[in-house]
Parts: C-alpha cells; sequence; structure tokens
C-alpha cells in the first residue's frame, strides 16, 4: 500500500517532467533581423548615443554573442544562408559580376526550390509559420503566377512585406542606387551623340563631309530612343519594385512610408495574438530599418541624436518592445527563443548628396557592408529564452548566422535534411554552457562567388586567425570604404590579392590594423598551410549549381512583373487605405 501511495506523486512527476522539457523543446520563435544595422549601434554593444532600451532589455535578459558573423556581407546571400543554414554559394546565390543582390521584383532568379528552409522544417513539424517585412529571395521563376521563390513555397503560412527590398529609389527624393547605370549608358551616351552630331554638322557646313541625311535622324532616334527609356525607367520603377504584399497579392503599389514600422509591428503582433494555443508558433520580423531610404514616422522623426539613421534605429527598438511588451502580457515569454541579428554590418558609403550620414556604426571594426572585413561580417546576435537559457550572458565564441537554421530545426523536433551538407552547428549546449569551444573550427566567408576569408579557431588555443587571400581597394586611399563605387566590388581591378594570404589573429586584433608576419608570429606558414588545407577540403564539396545572378536570371522580365489587378499600365492601388475606410 505504501508502495502504491509512493508510487503516484514519482508517476505525476515524471509525467509534469516530461510535459516541461516537451515544452522547453519545441518553444515559439521569433527571428528578428534588421537590415544594414552596424554592430556599434545597439546600447548593449556599446553606443551610448543612440537609444536602443528594448533591444537592450533583450540582451540583458539573454545571451549576447560578440563574435557573431553574417554569412556573407550582402542581403541576398546572407538571408539564403540564415534560411538554409549553408553558405550562398552552394545554393547559387552567389554573384559572379558586380551585384550580388536583387534589384527587380521580376527577375527570375531566387532561392532555389529544392532549397529547404528553416520555415519549412518547423512547417512540417506542426507550427505556425509567418515572415513580416522584408524577403529579397526572389519571386517567380516562369509565369508571373507561379511564384516558384515566394516565402510561401518557403514555408510560410503567411506573408505581410515587400518581396525585394528598401531601396533609394522607392521613396520620391531620396536619389537612386542607379546613379553608375545612368552615368555609363545613358549620359555618356548622349554626350558622345551629341559631339558627334555637332562634329558632322560642322564637317558639312564647312563643306569638309559630305554626310547622308539619314545619319543625322538615325543619331537623333537613338538620342530620343535612350532619352525615353531613361524617362520611363525613372517613372515606372518604383510602381514596379517598390510594393506591400500579403501573401500573393499586392496591396500597396507603390508601397507608402506613412507608419510603416508601425504597420509591420501591428501584423506581427496579431499573427501572435492569432497563434492556436496547442500550435507554436515561428515568426520571422524582418525589419525594412535602417536601409535607405531611411525614414520614420512622426513619432520618432527628429528625435534622435543622430539624424534620419537615428530616429529609424530608436523607430525599430521601439518596434522590438511591442513585441517583448506582448509576450508579457500574453504570458508566452517564458515558452519563446528570441534572436536578434542584422543581415550585415553598417553601410560605410552611405552618405547623402547633402553629407548627412545615412549609414551605421561598426564600432571599433573596419570596413562595412559589401566587404569581409570584420565591420562588414560582425553584427549583433542576441538570444533569449527565460526558462532556458541564464539571463546576462557574454559569449566570445565566433558563430554564424547559419547556425539558427540547425538550432530552431532541433528544437522543434525536425529531423536535418540527409541529402545535403549543413554549415551552420547546433547552438543550444553553448548557449547553455554545456560546451566551452563551439564548432565549427573553420568559417568561410566569400566575396561574391570568391573565397575571401577564412576564420580559424583552433580547440586546442583562444587565437582566432583570419586569412585574407584578398582585400577590397578602399578609395579613396586610406579611407575605410569604396566611396567612389558605393560599395566594394570583389573582382578585377578592384581587389589586392596577397601571397601569402594577410593573417590576423582576431582575437588579439580586433581591428586588422596590424597584419601577421614570421617575424611576427613563428607559427606564420603553419597556421596558412592549415587554413589552406581546409580551404581546399571546403571547395571539394562544392558541386556546381545554377547561377541565380546570370544576367538571364538578374534581368528584368515584362512577362513576371506583377501589377495591381485592374490598374491598368499605372500599376499603382492602395488597399491599405480602403481597408481602413472600410473598416472604419
Amino acid at each position: 500500500v505504501l508502495y502504491r501511495k509512493m508510487k503516484i506523486p514519482f508517476l505525476l512527476l515524471f509525467f509534469l517532467w516530461k510535459a516541461e522539457s516537451h515544452t522547453a523543446s519545441r518553444p515559439n520563435i521569433i527571428l528578428v533581423m534588421a537590415d544594414d544595422l552596424g554592430i556599434g549601434d545597439p546600447g548593449c554593444y556599446g553606443n551610448k548615443t543612440l537609444r536602443t532600451p528594448n533591444i537592450d532589455r533583450l540582451a540583458s535578459g539573454g545571451v549576447k554573442l560578440t563574435q557573431h558573423l553574417a554569412a556573407s556581407p550582402l542581403c541576398t546571400p546572407s538571408r539564403a544562408a540564415f534560411m538554409t543554414g549553408r553558405y550562398p554559394v552552394r545554393s547559387g546565390m552567389a554573384s559572379w559580376s558586380r551585384t550580388g543582390v536583387f534589384l527587380f521584383t521580376a527577375s527570375s532568379g531566387g532561392l532555389p526550390t529544392n532549397e529547404i528552409t528553416f520555415a519549412k522544417l518547423l512547417k512540417d513539424q506542426g507550427y505556425s509559420t509567418a515572415l513580416i517585412g522584408k524577403w529579397h529571395l526572389g519571386m517567380s521563376c516562369h509565369s508571373k503566377t507561379d511564384f516558384c521563390h515566394h516565402p510561401l513555397h518557403h514555408g510560410f503560412n503567411y506573408f505581410y512585406g515587400i518581396s525585394l527590398t528598401n531601396l533609394r529609389d522607392c521613396k520620391p527624393g531620396e536619389g537612386s542606387v542607379f546613379t553608375t547605370g545612368f552615368k555609363r549608358l545613358v549620359f555618356i551616351p548622349l554626350q558622345i551623340i551629341g559631339v558627334t552630331l555637332l562634329t558632322f554638322a560642322a564637317l558639312n557646313c564647312l563643306g569638309l563631309l559630305r554626310v547622308p541625311l539619314g545619319i543625322f535622324f538615325s543619331l537623333l532616334f537613338l538620342a530620343a530612343l535612350i532619352l525615353t527609356l531613361f524617362l520611363g525607367f525613372l517613372h515606372y520603377f518604383r510602381p514596379l519594385n517598390c510594393f506591400m504584399m500579403r501573401n500573393y497579392e499586392i496591396i500597396q503599389q507603390p508601397m507608402s512610408y506613412d507608419n510603416l514600422t508601425q504597420r509591420l509591428t501591428v501584423e506581427a503582433a496579431q499573427f501572435i495574438q492569432r497563434r492556436n494555443t496547442e500550435t507554436p508558433f515561428l515568426l520571422v520580423l524582418s525589419y525594412l530599418h535602417v536601409h535607405t531610404a531611411l525614414f520614420s514616422s512622426k513619432d520618432f522623426a527628429g528625435k534622435s541624436k543622430h539624424g534620419v539613421y537615428g530616429d529609424a534605429v530608436e523607430e525599430m527598438d521601439w518596434s522590438v518592445g511591442q513585441i517583448l511588451n506582448l509576450l508579457d502580457e500574453l504570458r508566452l515569454a517564458n515558452d519563446t527563443l528570441i534572436y536578434f541579428t542584422s543581415d550585415q554590418g553598417a553601410h560605410v558609403e552611405e552618405v547623402s548628396s547633402k553629407g548627412e550620414i545615412h549609414g551605421g556604426s561598426n564600432g571599433i571594426y573596419k570596413g562595412g557592408k559589401a566587404n569581409n572585413w570584420e565591420g562588414g561580417i560582425r553584427v549583433p546576435g542576441i538570444l533569449r529564452w527565460p526558462r532556458v537559457i541564464q539571463a546576462g550572458q557574454k559569449i566570445d565564441e565566433p558563430t554564424s548566422n547559419m547556425d539558427i537554421f540547425p538550432t530552431v530545426a532541433k528544437l522543434a523536433g525536425a529531423p536535418l535534411p540527409e541529402d545535403r551538407i549543413i554549415d551552420g552547428c547546433y547552438l543550444m549546449r553553448l548557449l547553455e554552457g554545456k560546451n566551452q569551444h563551439f564548432d565549427p573550427e573553420f568559417i568561410f566567408h566569400y566575396g561574391d562567388t570568391y573565397l575571401n576569408t577564412v576564420h580559424w579557431h583552433p580547440w586546442n588555443s583562444t587565437s582566432i586567425w583570419k586569412a585574407f587571400f584578398f582585400t577590397p581597394n578602399f578609395n579613396p586611399v586610406g579611407s575605410n570604404g569604396c566611396f567612389a563605387t558605393h560599395v566594394c566590388f570583389c573582382f578585377g581591378s578592384y581587389v589586392t590579392h596577397h601571397d601569402p594570404p594577410l593573417l590576423f589573429d582576431i582575437s588579439k586584433d580586433p581591428r586588422e590594423r596590424n597584419p601577421l608576419t614570421p617575424a611576427t608570429e613563428p607559427r606564420f606558414y603553419e597556421i596558412l598551410k592549415v587554413i589552406q588545407e581546409a580551404a581546399d577540403r571546403h571547395t571539394q564539396t562544392l558541386p556546381e549549381v545554377p547561377n541565380q545572378f546570370s544576367w538571364d536570371n538578374f534581368l528584368w522580365k515584362p512577362w513576371l512583373q506583377l501589377c495591381c489587378p485592374s490598374s491598368g499600365l499605372s500599376c499603382q492601388c492602395d488597399r491599405e487605405k480602403q481597408d481602413k475606410r472600410l473598416s472604419h
């Protein structure tokens, strides 16, 4: 009898323990990604003048990673790696040319249909999944209705946001990202045609050369054609490429920046509130902040100490706070894993025509967006899960945004795909303090499709070696970026190749100011040999895949262009406003 009486409480305790461990192993998951936010921007990473109390609150309640690395220093490849846990070169999401991100919604390139995202794995495990904000991984392949690259074809139940990215061209008066292209394809040809016409006219008048009238008309026609195409591009680019979608439907074309962050925040909050209490959820909140064109609502405009950039950061921080407050109100905080990061470092070359700095801070680190100096790839990395992760931790081990894929997959109970290499590693043992050293030993970074750097953190050492096979040529010389081209390119005369590679010990020289030499590092050649062997093994694992940035995949295709239904040639509508009027 005594045995039976004791057995019942033990059984109850056992089942309670099982239930709690099941809950802990299948948390709600919120992955928050800023765009172009520098590691030197949040207060928890040392900023003293930008106000980010909510991002700081997230860090103080969880783990702050100090050596968290984006897999690429550019939006599209970085996000592809984040979603799949794989180097972007494996999926063809890395460019061979100077353009490494998609610039047209009607391109046929994008995240391949055979790639598996963490959203797909979690959806298969019963998670409700949503992407709110920026996608930037393609839209359609062969027809505008196949949506082969769309978020809903990659594991998301719900999508609200933009399929491309926030561009200067999307906001009137903010300039254009195509300035260099305009110069090469429009202004220089028009100047050449103008000079040629004047020269022919002068020769004709002087009787030195008889120029047929047809030549004049042909040159004038060519000039008119170039000018017409240029004006048409200026007129149509914004509505054709800058629009908001809900699932497969365009709801605002062109998109309005009015209260845009508030709208994204409301959508994220409504998704959390609509959750089925029996079903865990995955929310990817992918902000448009702080990519240019910069914007903020009237509640934040002019309130920061860092101009329009600071206003945008502080508005994004407010949005993070709204999500944290909602989790507290719904008593979901303990059972929700939250991750906050940026897709790459701050864009240091973002300076307006008036001289205003529109890019963020990478702190003490060299370089920025579009190059693999630490400023371009070292990003904020914050994780909070109160039930499991001890608050107030700081971890200095090198980690990657690719590590989120295997981490959330395992927490959701999803087996990893066995037919492909997953480059990310499971984070939880490190976050829980069970591992002091984190796999992998080697982390590779590409400049487009060219292997650029290798990080090596040996198991038996505190050193973190970083080798550069080539470095971008900053311009002007002595600056901290490629201001003449607006971003750094990774080929030809834009880079300097190094033989032997440049070598740094990031643990002692995080600013990458003093390359090591055989005189300053006795094991110099031995270290480079190990790194080269690792690079050779890595490149042998890269099968040839279709290039998603080939000119055929990259360029605009009229038959893939999405347009508001029944809006004619204008491609303009605002169902957001219409829905608000109906609701009132």
